[in-house]
């Protein structure tokens, strides 16, 4: 029974004149009036807003929170298999041959800045320190908090969050795309990922909606991210100036704070994302880089490398062995204790916030590291995309975190880490460790990268939702386009944060992400098919589509009829 030829081709409209040329005005004016509904609600009707916001968030934890857990583990399973397997992992993304764009130290790079850089600056010693006072084994008395059999725990738990499931969630999303954009020729969108399923369906309002669902989650999910960094800026810049106007009486940075850092912060990702991915985005994320690795080893140096070095050891060999159990529970709603503390702990306070964070912020990196990684293998781009910065990650977490911990063990913090704000706990580790004047200058060293870091991730996000909005289209927009999704983004994040604070934006992110994460195991299920489809093609001897050809010469080649997969 012969296999019919994949499709080859999507023709997404887009406007040929006029303010919208070169864009699907659909999925366009359809993620405009999502967003600008969402932001006159917010401003207009902010104590409402903020308050059923707060009510959708519980709702979406309680009614879906084991398929976030259960979603979240097909995206592992599904990369690493693919790597794993002798013959897909060699699959080239892209054509016979074809060298990568960006050298590695760039390419990953990138990535690390665009997944993960600014969470790491806040949550590598907020995260362990947390854990150290409270995690799933404390509650189940498993062992005792705040002590140093504790440590085991705190990075067991740490590394789940930001190790292979967090990476596997970019990486199923820009390993489809590359793969149907580089190889079947076909738009570089989100839509496109799911051609082996719905076919040619995805040329009109489906396509549009599945597109819509990504823009709109790729916003919500950016405006997390500089949401916590914005906090954790505008606390550094009261570390280094001290202006009392910039933090409130409960420790917090101030509205006003904020809001003028996020000013800031926008108007010079707009100036980069005008620039493209080849100058501005990639000399900013290899400054980052090489900034990060300087406090990386300011910490080795400065800190405490004998508990970092034991914890790394000691956290990656608990976190393999556990990971298979770690991704698969999950602890449902309950009035019992230790029950109800740990569906809490997972569900509101850590796991499922972050797999819904990790997943409305997919469809940007995604789409970013398909549009970087054209060239290389499947195995390769695994790698690259998920082991490589999962163990970047997990330096971070102990070098830095581990110092945290161990100040407090020690006595020598006295519980001044424990009691700042998740916002100020590096900071309040600088202060611990340095004396005033150096505390001040390398503070200042960590706000200009969380800044970078900040511009980095703003700027590659408008340049993302452009590209979604135009049908694939990666070429420079104009700067009117890149001004507005700046600036729309910057009034979302401003009118969240007023209507209520960092928890209306991670509210709205939550219930943004629910679509897409199913969209994103479709992706999964399309991507297997696909590659199955043409291994059992090359098995019977008949043509897989020509990579580097045109449509017509495809299917000419192929001398089947059109159908979908």
């Amino acid at each position: 029974m012969s296999i019919h030829p994949p499709v080859t081709e999507l023709n997404i409209t887009v406007e040929k004149k006029g303010f919208y040329q070169g864009f699907n005005s659909m999925v366009t004016l359809g993620s405009k009036f999502i967003i600008i509904l969402l932001v006159l609600w917010a401003a207009v009707f902010s104590d409402q807003a903020g308050a059923l916001l707060k009510k959708m968030q519980g709702w979406s934890f309680e009614s879906f929170g084991a398929w976030y857990i259960y979603a979240m583990a097909f995206y592992v399973i599904a990369c690493l298999g693919l790597a794993i397997h002798p013959s897909l992992g060699k699959t080239k993304l892209g054509d016979p041959g074809e060298k990568p764009e960006f050298s590695t130290f760039s390419w990953i790079a990138m990535m690390f800045g665009a997944g993960m850089g600014i969470g790491m600056l806040t949550f590598s010693t907020a995260e362990p320190i947390y854990h150290f006072a409270s995690n799933p084994d404390t509650i189940m008395g498993l062992v005792a908090p705040k002590s140093e059999e504790t440590l085991r725990s705190v990075y067991k738990w740490s590394f789940f969050h930001w190790g292979l499931s967090a990476w596997g969630c970019y990486a199923i999303v820009g390993l489809a795309l590359s793969f149907f954009t580089y190889n079947r020729k076909l738009p570089l969108t989100i839509r496109s990922g799911l051609t082996p399923l719905f076919g040619k369906k995805l040329e009109g309002p489906l396509g549009n909606i599945v597109d819509i669902s990504a823009v709109v989650a790729t916003i919500l999910g950016v405006a997390v991210t500089i949401g916590y960094g914005i906090t954790q800026f505008a606390s550094g810049m009261h570390t280094v100036f001290g202006a009392d106007w910039m933090i409130n009486a409960q420790g917090s940075p101030t509205n006003a704070a904020m809001i003028i850092g996020l000013v800031i912060i926008m108007a010079a990702s707009i100036l980069s994302a005008a620039s493209g991915v080849g100058k501005g985005i990639k000399w900013l994320s290899n400054l980052n880089m090489f900034l990060s690795f300087a406090l990386l080893i300011f910490f080795m140096i400065f800190g405490s490398p004998l508990v970092a070095i034991k914890s790394l050891a000691l956290g990656m060999w608990d976190y393999l062995i556990n990971f298979p159990i770690q991704g698969l529970t999950y602890w449902a709603s309950s009035d019992v204790e230790p029950a109800a503390t740990l569906y809490k702990w997972q569900s509101i306070w850590w796991t499922v916030f972050y797999w819904a964070w990790w997943i409305a912020f997919a469809p940007f990196v995604g789409l970013f590291f398909a549009r970087i990684s054209k060239g290389r293998s499947i195995r390769e781009y695994v790698m690259g995309t998920m082991i490589i910065p999962a163990i970047m990650c997990f330096l971070w977490f102990t070098v830095v975190g581990g110092t945290a911990i161990d100040l407090e063990l020690s006595g020598q913090a006295g519980g001044t880490i424990l009691g700042a704000g998740q916002e100020a706990q590096l900071f309040a580790t600088l202060k611990v460790i340095l004396s005033s004047g150096v505390a001040k200058a390398v503070t200042a060293m960590v706000v200009f990268l969380l800044m970078t870091y900040l511009i980095t991730s703003a700027d590659s996000a408008v340049l993302i939702i452009n590209t979604i909005n135009s049908g694939g289209d990666e070429s420079q927009k104009e700067k009117t386009h890149i001004i507005f999704w700046g600036t729309i983004i910057t009034v979302l994040i401003a009118t969240l944060l007023l209507a209520g604070g960092l928890a209306a934006i991670k509210s709205a992110m939550l219930v943004g992400a629910l679509p897409f994460s199913l969209i994103m195991v479709l992706m999964g299920i399309a991507l297997f098919k696909a590659l199955i489809r043409d291994a059992l093609r090359a098995r019977q001897g008949g043509k897989i589509v020509p990579v580097g050809t045109d449509t017509t010469t495809a299917r000419a080649a192929v001398k089947a009829s059109v159908s979908e997969e």
